[in-house]
């Protein structure tokens, strides 16, 4: 669990590092826009109607209008709410490092999977 969750807190500081961005900024892109984005485009294709995509992509417009002063406290303060759920799952026995692997990867891939089936199934 250590090596998974410190590849993909050192890749996520990679990539914020290149664009010149936070971590936390990198971090609510990625799992809050990118990941569900993506699903959102399988899941339109699966039913082969658009109405995810351009529902995920208007909600994100807008936060980005309307948070364009202060996108960057903003990703702060989502963060810190999102450490918060994570910490959430002491109460079943698992540290920060446990709960960020198993809900911030592996339940994703699972997601993935199960979408990926769908589509060439």
């Amino acid at each position: 669990m250590k090596l998974v969750f410190a590849i993909v807190a050192n890749s996520l500081n990679q990539i914020a590092k290149k664009f010149g961005i936070t971590y936390n900024e990198i971090n609510i892109i990625v799992y809050y826009l990118f990941i569900p984005l993506s699903w959102a485009i399988m899941v339109d294709f699966i039913i082969k109607l658009p109405i995810f995509t351009p529902l995920t992509i208007i909600v994100w417009t807008a936060i980005i209008i309307a948070k364009r002063n202060c996108f960057r406290e903003w990703c702060d303060v989502f963060f810190v709410q999102s450490q918060k759920f994570l910490l959430w799952f002491r109460r079943i026995g698992w540290n920060y490092i446990v709960s960020s692997v198993i809900i911030c990867v592996i339940v994703p891939l699972i997601i993935y999977a199960i979408l990926i089936l769908l589509l060439v199934g």
